[in-house]
């Protein structure tokens, strides 16, 4: 098997790796809960405002480290979330695989859940993952250009290299498929300043992988950006 092929594959395996590195609750996990989690789960707002007024501890913890915020952005539960950011959440806690809120909710490309947890003060630039990435890395890997947006406008850092040698921009290539929503998040990354010529560890910037998957708009965009 041609080498550009097989490098292809194990960037398909390793794109599926990384979407999936998250972990949600599961229903067996779900159905063990008990409290404020099981509130979150739910979505139940006033079952949240009425066990923290009864000593709760809104930052209590799963076996995985998932306080009921994360639950609750999990699940897109907003009202919930709010209430619990409300009663004294911690906004920027990091759960068992190092994921906070406000990556958890690019992933799910859930703009509304991000911008609630941005206003009550979560940090976009924030290092999250097992990967020693950002919220920004991991929506531009996933294409969620209007989380991208959103994350830009809160501070994000453009240009920070996770430790797989990937900024934002370069993962939207990289492990994007070339289509409209993985190509508005390259020219949003391109209009706030990203760098285009970063090159990975192999020494391949952005401009050589568009070329050489046949990405002809992330080719426009990237040469207009004077990238090499």
């Amino acid at each position: 098997m041609p080498i550009r092929i097989v490098a292809l594959l194990a960037l398909t395996l390793l794109s599926c790796a990384l979407a999936r590195a998250q972990t949600p609750p599961s229903q067996a996990e779900v159905r063990g809960y008990a409290g404020l989690h099981a509130a979150a789960a739910r979505g139940d707002a006033f079952e949240i405002g009425r066990l923290v007024a009864s000593g709760e501890n809104p930052n209590l913890q799963d076996s995985r480290s998932r306080t009921p915020l994360h639950v609750a952005v999990f699940f897109r539960h907003r009202d919930a979330a709010q209430a619990l950011i409300g009663v004294g959440a911690n906004v920027n806690a990091l759960e068992a695989d190092r994921y906070d809120g406000v990556t958890i909710a690019s992933v799910q490309d859930d703009v509304a859940m991000l911008k609630l947890v941005l206003a009550a003060g979560a940090n976009a630039r924030a290092i999250t993952s097992r990967y020693d990435g950002t919220a920004l890395i991991a929506a531009a890997h996933l294409g969620n250009a209007e989380v991208v947006r959103v994350l830009i406008a809160a501070g994000a850092p453009l240009d920070h290299v996770n430790n797989l040698g990937w900024t934002a921009l370069l993962e939207a290539v990289i492990l994007g498929n070339g289509g409209a929503n993985h190509t508005a998040t390259l020219k949003a990354l391109l209009d706030a300043g990203a760098d285009p010529n970063r090159a990975d560890r192999q020494g391949l910037t952005a401009l050589s992988h568009a070329r050489a998957r046949g990405y002809s708009e992330m080719v426009k965009l990237l040469e207009a950006a004077k990238a090499r």
